[in-house]
């Protein structure tokens, strides 16, 4: 997976993580890690510190508090995965296959 498409899914994991409790980079980084995702804790501080600065978390110490906008936020997202996923999950012939 692309880094820009990697960085998109561990920000809504990050949100999710969020809305089940508090998370630091200390808890979120091996949840992350079990989602498959290969990163370090640097780049897990700069992404949360990213949704601080965007006001969907509130940074309290080493923890990150999910918004009211970060909430709105993350049931926007979870609507329009749901509506992607049914598209792109879907099988279909691909263009090499529709012209053999």
């Amino acid at each position: 997976m692309q880094a820009a498409t990697q960085n998109l899914f561990v920000r809504i994991h990050l949100l999710h993580y969020a809305e089940e409790q508090d998370i630091s980079i200390r808890e979120a980084l091996p949840k992350l890690e079990r989602a498959g995702y290969r990163v370090a804790d640097r780049e897990v501080k700069q992404e949360l510190e990213n949704l601080a600065t965007e006001n969907l978390l509130t940074a309290h110490g080493e923890e990150y508090t999910l918004t009211g906008a970060g909430i709105t936020e993350l049931r926007k997202v979870r609507n329009s995965l749901g509506s992607m996923c049914s598209e792109v999950l879907t099988e279909r012939p691909t263009a090499k296959a529709a012209g053999a």
